[in-house]
């Protein structure tokens, strides 16, 4: 639909926010735009781009979404590097998530790179 709000919560529509990149129509341009929409595409089910945007050094051979999470609310804490002209970036963010089992936080610092023009999660700091 068109006009539903992205679950990253910048308050675009879905479609021509994160959704551009799960459709492949855009690069995320930055590490915090990828970011945001790795959490959308966990958020929406798309494992496909969630595997696709993973650098495959760190992505595992196997990967599914538990469909019993519901994410829904992002909070970005900051940034270091990850922009047009950066080589790699952090993004530490704060994803909030309902299951069956009650509510919970992941708090993370995700590491981004570069690779071919295009940014790839890494890993996160532990």
């Amino acid at each position: 639909m068109p006009t539903t709000p992205c679950p990253c919560l910048t308050g675009r529509p879905y479609a021509e926010c994160c959704g551009q990149f799960h459709r492949g129509d855009a690069l995320a341009p930055t590490a915090e735009l990828l970011m945001r929409s790795r959490f959308s595409a966990y958020a929406v089910g798309d494992v496909a781009y969630v595997r696709r945007t993973w650098h495959a050094t760190t992505c595992p051979p196997e990967l599914e979404l538990d469909d019993a999470l519901r994410w829904y609310r992002l909070d970005v804490l900051g940034t270091t590097g990850g922009g047009l002209f950066d080589a790699d970036g952090t993004v530490e963010f704060r994803a909030f998530y309902r299951a069956p089992s009650g509510a919970g936080v992941l708090h993370e610092v995700s590491r981004f790179v570069r690779m071919d023009g295009e940014w790839v999660y890494l890993d996160a700091i532990v």
